[in-house]
């Protein structure tokens, strides 16, 4: 008798084994799909992103040289305790373009007069430092950007560069 149940144990462990083998294929079916279609998804992504940058590298122009727009010089008196101190400087600004440069020539007594009250409010010791020269550079290209006329677009001033200077 002892033989008996050991041989329908058997018989009733091989049905559980057979579900659990179609729950498995199922399953490894399902990952197996959905690896794919993740796949297939981020290189689909991966593929498109980089036919962007090939298709706008064919687009890009050629670099436009850079526009320079050389100003007449300025003396003006600095601010000083230590008695009279005087600036002479001479610049040359760089515009986006030469429609820029056009703008700035017609509007050249607003720069001018805008460049002057700047330079003016300067005290020498501001001026005399690099840090300092760097500082009115960025002041005087706020100054060029403000719109001449009232909502208007600003100038597109790239830089200034001085081509004289001199403290006395």
């Amino acid at each position: 008798m002892s033989k008996a149940p050991e041989k329908a144990a058997p018989a009733n462990d091989a049905a559980p084994v057979v579900k659990s083998k179609k729950k498995l294929i199922i399953m490894v079916s399902a990952a197996v799909l959905i690896l794919a279609v993740v796949g297939g998804g981020a290189a689909f992504f991966l593929l498109k992103k980089d036919a962007h940058p090939k298709e706008s590298e064919h687009k890009t122009e050629p670099a436009k040289p850079p526009v320079f727009l050389p100003l007449e010089a300025f003396v003006v008196n600095l601010q000083s305790e230590s008695g009279d101190k005087y600036l002479q400087v001479t610049m040359t600004l760089q515009v986006a373009d030469d429609e820029q440069a056009n703008l700035l020539k017609l509007n050249m007594p607003q720069v001018r007069s805008r460049l002057l009250m700047l330079l003016s409010s300067k005290d020498s010791s501001e001026i005399l430092t690099s840090e300092g020269k760097q500082q009115l550079i960025q002041e005087i290209v706020d100054q060029v950007k403000i719109p001449f006329i009232s909502k208007g677009s600003p100038q597109k001033v790239v830089g200034v560069f001085f081509t004289s200077f001199v403290v006395q």
